[in-house]
This record gives structure tokens, C-alpha cells and sequence, in this order.
């Protein structure tokens, strides 16, 4: 696989990005659900029996236990985390330096803090989802809060193989669990036939998506099935294109899922984590920019055609398997497809059977090419730097440099193998730990399992480091979507309907478009009106604060409490029945009905209940909703008050006006920011290409003026030699007549000396 440094710095910014949208849905229904005067108030979850302040958290691992010592009340002191973690996720979304490890951790421990006492209200596997992957954001982003730098590491690429895996975790198993559920829908092909309107809070584009044929039902199921169940084991494969096919079609579920439905910021989430399939050429792709890699120029033609020719054998297996195991035929005469699950249940086990282990092994043998890879990548470039620093200072022939250098790289690549240790010990021990809720998708397998990793994941399953998952396992409202309707009266006899902001009720109503936020108390009703009332507990204390005109539970309700019938007084009594509602079919003529739903009454789901009412007064003792504790007293310190203001000012805003708001602001300021450091680099390529010309200019010129230089040196030197070679002439003619003057002069002496002889 290439480079992965863009799509990692994409993943960052989109889980900042999903943090704040996180924090800031839950932000505004903490005081309806987890207040004092809430649903299921937080603080009973948070028991002070005097234990240490470690023996808490090893309890329980959440942040709150310190709201006491801030002098905050729990409501208060959950209101500080979720701004906390809303505002450094705000600050991470709009600047880079802020997607360090060290915020990634603070957002993981504060939306942990939430989960903790967060209950059924919380219980939702995107949370989960989110905590895990929130995890792996603090070994995937760099530590650029405390080295400075943001320059790729060795090991990123192993970390960021953790994302690919937990992504084939969740969409393996969310296909596997259709099919091991033996839900009659799933196994015959027409779930979503049923789907589209009986989802929990369904979008206007899903009345249109209910009115599809049933053939193409059938085959948006089968789809869904290639989509979730084999495609995935694309994720690890050698072939780029394979693994390119594999995140589009990810990509196509995923919206199509976001078009028909209101799943808040899961698909966002699981979007997010398709990203760890993409490589920097294919970002670069998108963004018009070349490749500097040229990777594929360097490929052989050979080998290309191989890839190729690979790729076919694939797809042609894909689709062959596809027609055999769903019987897909053509019906020349309906002009249609027909489809129809061609294995049965034992088959499938056995499948399932035979596929979990080599999945594992799958997962190893890919971890490990991440594992080798990387520390060939490190040792690679610790050789090159060696040498080109020890060449280098050679040549400025400085010894003391030489030896301070020489130690400086030893500690960088001694620092550097230690990184690349503890982060691929992390990476092996979150997917070891991984394979326990990954194989409950097969018992067998999951008992093959050695001890020990269960032992491991035992001990991490409190902190959410990893979980199981399996999304629309069964398909409900099958004999119509069933719907808890509540009623009020201040007489007994004229019953008002009190109608949600976003839960269906009123059939004249269209859907509501809220992704990304999630209204938590409409979700929690479409399960309650799956069984009886006393599967759901917090049910009675809704009636109960109605009936007490409780404010912060009637804006989970109406955030515009004007909208709700009882906002002046609080009704007398309360009541509580079962519809089902189905979507409304187009006219005989083709035009659009003037009602998006019809119902027909149920049952009787809460009987009628007013304050003081024996049956209410038994099921709040039954379920322990009965605060029996002394009121506290409200906080008044100036973080309390800080915090109170802050409610004052977004209380009455819509929760999905508020959190669009916030990414709309995000992204204008991040595309500003991204069209000005373009223009920057432009201007500096514009600089750095006339200071190129200008030093053309200077070497050509100063070629000249060499050459020119060269020729006076080279005359200069000419005419040096010959005054050179003149006076050597001069001093051997002197040195001759000298000579010569000499032997004169002893001939003389040797005559004088004859003479007087």
C-alpha cells in the first residue's frame, strides 16, 4: 500500500469534526435526561461512600467523581465536560497543531465520563463505535503538542492499519448477523420492503424509497449483502484498484443509508473509517494534484496485466457467487430480476464456520507486511541518514561536529526504534484483544480463542477499547410500525395528543432531516413501543415529570415549549397508547397523498395516571425513580455560573440548527484556510522560480566572467614564465663570465708564479 500521510491527516480533522457533533447533541439534552429533575438522573449513578479517589475511577472511570472538589453538582459538572470536549474538538476541527494524541485522549476520556452514567440513554453502538475509534485516534495522530513536529512517523502506518481493521470488524459482522439472526425478512429478501418506514426516525426521501418495486427491494437487499459480507476482505488486499472498488461501494451504502434515514453521526463515523482505505495518490486525485510518487510509471507492464487480469478474476467470482447463491434470473416478461436466498441456514453456519479463523489469519498476516514493512522503511532511512551525515561531515572536516552529530542521530534513530516498539506492541495488542467480540459472531471460534486474550479483553472491557458489533440484526414492525402515542388532559375527558419534535406521531407531519444529532429520548421510544411498558423503565419517569411540568424534560420534547399543549399547566392526567402506522401510497392518478402516514389504533401501552396515582407511585418505587435523597443545593461558584450562562444562551435553539451551524462555520473557516495557504504556496513558487532564473542569469554571467578571467591569468601566467625564462638566460651569461674572468686570472697567478721561479 502507498503512502497514507493525507488520508490520516483526512481521518483526524473528520473525528474531531464527529467529536464536536457528539458532545454538542448530548450537551443539550443533559438536563432533561441526566439532570435533577431529569429522566434518569446522573448522580444516582455516582454513589460517594467514601472511598479514594482512585478506588472511584477503578470503579467507575469517569471524570465526575472530581465535580465535589470543583464545588459543581454532577448535572453541572457534566454540562463542563460535554463544553470542554465540544470546545477542543471545535479547536482541533480548525487547527491542525490541535490533532495531537494527547487532545485525542482528552476528548476519549470525556466522552467516557459520559458513557459511564450515561444508561440506556447511551447504550447505542455507534457510541461504542465512537469510543473505540476515539481510542485509535491516540496512536494514530502525532505528538505534536510536546516534539513540535508533524513529521511522518515510522509506525503510522501500522497504526493507522487498526482503523482498516475495526472497519471490516464492523461490516463483516453487521452482515454476518442478518443472516445468523434467521430473521424471515433478511433470509427472504424483503427487509427492506419493511425498512424504510418502520426505522426509527425516517427522512422524506424514504417515503419515495418505500415505493420502489418489490423486485428492487429485493435487490437493494442482495447489494447490501455483497456490500457487508465479501466485499470487506477487499480491505486488505495487495491491489490498489481492489481496495479503491472496495471504499466507493462502502461509500455508496453509506449514503444511501444517510439519504432514507436520521442515524445521526454514525454513517458520518463509519465513513470516517473508509478513509484508512485510501492511499495519497487517490487524495491527491481528488484534489487535481500530480503524483509525485510515480509509483505506477514504475510498475512493468507485466506485472500491470497480472493486476489486471487479477482484478477480473475477482469481480468474475463476485458476480458468479452472486448469482448462484441468490438464484438471480431475468424475467424477460415482467421486465424485471428475480432473486431468492439459494443456501440455507446450515449452509451459512458452516460458512461461517470455515471463514472466521482464515479471517483472523488474514488480519495477521496483513499486520504483520505493516510490521515488516515499516521497520524495513525505518531501517532503510536510518542507513541513509547515517551515511549522508557522516559524508557530509567528512567533508567539513570537523571533528567535534562530527562526534556531536554522530551522537544526536544515534539518539534520533535510538528514539525513533523506540517509538516504532511501543506503538506496534500497542497495534498487536489491540488486535489481540479485538478477536474476543469479533468472533462472537461463531461460537466455535470464539472458543478457540486462547485464555489469556480473554483474560486481556476482561480487563480493558470497562474502558470501551473494543467492541462487538452488528447493526439491524432483526427487522421490526413487520405488521406495521408500532408507535407510542402519549395524551394529556386536565379533566379526564378531552385528551391531547402531545406530539415530539422528531418521533412520528403526527400523520400529517413530513420526516425530519436531523443528521448529524440524535434525539435521544425519540430513540428510546420507538424501542419502547417494541414491548410492554415495563421493559422500559425510564417510561414512568417521563410521565412522572410531565405530570410534575418538569421544563428541562418538555424541551426534549418541544425545544420550542410554546409548541407543547401543556406549557402553561401542567396536565392532570396522563395516558399512554399503541398505534401502527404505515407510509401512505401515491394516488390512482400518480400525485403525492396529502398525508405522509396513516395508523390504526393498537393498544392500550400506559394506563391513565395522575400525581399521587397508586399504580404510578408502585412502578417509580418498582424501578427505584424515587428520590429519596435531600435536594442539593445549587452550585454557585463562577465555573457554575459560567456554565449556566452558556445555557441560557443556546436554550431554545434546535439541536441540529446548532450543530450545522457549528460544522458550516468549521468548514468555511478550514476552506479559507486551505485557499490561502494555496495562494501562499503559489506566491512562493512564483518566488523561488524567479529566484531560480535570477541565479541562471548569475552562473551564466559569472561563466563568462570566468572564462574571461581565465584568459588574463592564463596571459599573465605566459608572460611571468617568459620574464622568468629571460632571467634565467641573464644569470647564466653572468655565471659563464664570471667563470671565464676567473680562469683568466688564475692563468695570470700561474704565469707570475712561473716567472718568479
Amino acid at each position: 500500500m502507498g503512502e497514507t500521510i493525507l488520508p490520516r491527516r483526512l481521518f483526524l480533522w473528520c473525528m474531531a469534526l464527529i467529536y464536536m457533533v457528539a458532545f454538542v447533541s448530548l450537551y443539550v439534552q443533559i438536563p432533561g435526561l441526566y439532570g435533577n429533575d431529569g429522566l434518569l438522573p446522573a448522580r444516582w449513578q455516582l454513589r460517594y461512600t467514601g472511598k479514594s479517589l482512585l478506588e472511584q475511577l477503578l470503579t467507575s472511570p469517569t471524570l465526575l467523581w472530581l465535580g465535589p472538589r470543583l464545588g459543581l453538582d454532577t448535572q453541572t459538572a457534566m454540562e463542563l465536560l460535554c463544553l470542554t470536549g465540544a470546545a477542543l474538538s471545535l479547536a482541533a476541527t480548525l487547527l491542525e497543531p490541535l490533532r495531537d494524541s494527547l487532545v485525542f485522549f482528552c476528548l476519549w476520556a470525556l466522552y467516557l465520563s459520559m458513557y459511564q452514567v450515561g444508561q440506556v440513554f447511551l447504550y447505542f453502538q455507534w457510541d461504542n463505535l465512537l469510543l473505540e475509534t476515539g481510542f485509535l485516534c491516540i496512536l494514530v495522530a502525532p505528538l505534536t503538542l510536546i516534539r513540535g513536529s508533524r513529521t511522518v512517523r515510522d509506525h503510522d502506518p501500522v497504526t493507522f492499519w487498526l482503523i482498516r481493521w475495526l472497519l471490516f470488524r464492523l461490516m463483516f459482522a453487521s452482515g454476518v448477523v442478518k443472516l445468523t439472526s434467521r430473521c424471515p425478512t433478511w433470509w427472504g429478501l424483503t427487509a427492506l420492503t419493511y425498512h424504510y418506514e418502520t426505522q426509527c426516525i425516517p427522512t422524506p426521501l424514504a417515503w419515495f424509497a418505500h415505493q420502489l418495486p418489490v423486485c428492487w427491494q429485493k435487490l437493494s437487499v442482495v447489494g447490501t449483502f455483497i456490500i457487508e459480507i465479501p466485499v470487506p476482505f477487499l480491505f486488505f488486499s495487495p491491489l490498489r484498484r481492489l481496495r479503491l472498488a472496495a471504499f466507493y461501494m462502502q461509500l455508496l451504502l453509506q449514503v444511501l443509508i444517510i439519504l432514507s434515514g436520521n442515524y445521526n453521526f454514525f454513517n458520518l463515523l463509519t465513513v470516517t473509517l473508509c478513509l484508512s482505505l485510501l492511499d495519497d495518490r487517490h487524495v491527491n486525485f481528488w484534489l487535481r494534484k500530480a503524483d509525485k510518487s510515480g509509483d505506477e510509471n514504475n510498475d512493468s507492464k507485466l506485472l500491470m496485466w497480472l493486476s489486471r487480469l487479477a482484478e477480473l478474476l475477482v469481480w468474475a467470482l463476485m458476480i458468479f457467487g452472486t448469482i448462484i447463491c441468490f438464484d438471480l434470473q431475468v424475467d424477460s416478461a415482467k421486465n424485471s430480476v428475480s432473486s431468492r436466498t439459494a443456501f440455507t441456514y446450515h449452509q451459512f453456519n458452516q460458512f461461517l464456520k470455515t471463514v472466521t479463523i482464515p479471517c483472523i489469519w488474514i488480519g495477521v498476516l496483513s499486520l504483520t507486511w505493516e510490521l515488516v514493512t515499516s521497520m524495513f522503511r525505518y531501517v532503510a532511512c536510518s542507513l541513509i541518514f547515517g551515511s549522508l551525515s557522516f559524508k557530509l561531515l567528512i567533508l567539513l572536516q570537523c571533528e567535534f561536529m562530527c562526534r556531536c552529530a554522530c551522537i544526536s542521530s544515534f539518539l534520533k534513530r535510538f528514539w525513533g526504534m523506540i517509538q516504532w516498539t511501543v506503538f506496534s506492541a500497542a497495534a498487536v495488542s489491540m488486535f489481540a484483544v479485538s478477536l474476543v467480540p469479533f468472533s462472537y459472531i461463531e461460537y466455535d471460534s470464539h472458543s478457540r480463542l486462547w485464555p489469556g486474550v480473554r483474560q486481556a479483553y476482561g480487563l480493558v472491557d470497562r474502558y470501551q477499547l473494543v467492541n462487538s458489533y452488528g447493526l439491524f440484526r432483526r427487522m421490526t414492525g413487520v405488521g406495521g410500525r408500532p408507535e407510542v402515542v402519549i395524551e394529556g388532559s386536565n379533566d379526564g375527558n378531552t385528551w391531547t395528543e402531545i406530539e415530539f419534535m422528531y418521533k412520528p406521531g403526527n400523520v400529517s407531519a413530513s420526516p425530519p432531516v436531523v443528521t448529524p444529532h440524535q434525539p435521544r429520548l425519540d430513540w428510546q421510544m420507538w424501542f419502547a413501543a417494541l414491548g410492554p411498558q415495563t421493559q422500559s423503565p425510564w417510561f414512568t419517569s417521563l410521565m412522572y415529570r410531565l405530570l410534575q411540568g418538569k421544563k428541562e424534560v418538555i424541551e426534549l420534547i418541544q425545544t420550542d415549549v410554546s409548541k407543547y399543549p401543556f406549557h402553561e399547566e401542567p396536565p392532570t392526567y396522563l395516558r399512554a397508547h399503541r398505534y401502527r402506522y404505515w407510509f401512505t401510497e401515491p394516488k390512482a392518478d400518480g400525485s403525492f397523498p396529502e398525508r405522509w402516514w396513516r395508523r390504526v389504533y393498537d393498544e392500550e401501552f400506559y394506563p391513565r395516571v395522575h400525581l399521587g396515582n397508586t399504580f404510578l407511585e408502585g412502578m417509580l418505587t418498582q424501578f427505584g425513580l424515587k428520590d429519596k435523597s435531600a435536594s442539593r443545593r445549587v452550585s454557585n461558584t463562577t465555573v457554575a455560573q459560567a456554565v449556566r450562562w452558556v445555557r441560557a444562551q443556546v436554550r431554545g435553539v434546535p439541536a441540529h440548527t446548532l450543530i450545522w451551524t457549528l460544522i458550516a462555520c468549521s468548514a468555511t473557516f478550514c476552506l479559507l484556510q486551505g485557499l490561502r495557504g494555496k495562494n501562499r504556496h503559489t506566491e512562493q513558487t512564483a518566488v523561488t522560480n524567479k529566484a531560480a532564473e535570477k541565479v541562471d542569469d548569475l552562473n551564466e554571467g559569472g561563466d563568462e566572467s570566468l572564462s574571461d578571467h581565465s584568459e588574463e591569468k592564463q596571459a599573465k601566467e605566459g608572460e611571468s614564465e617568459k620574464n622568468t625564462d629571460d632571467e634565467e638566460e641573464e644569470e647564466n651569461e653572468q655565471k659563464s663570465v664570471s667563470e671565464n674572468d676567473d680562469e683568466e686570472e688564475l692563468v695570470k697567478k700561474d704565469e707570475s708564479h712561473d716567472e718568479s721561479f
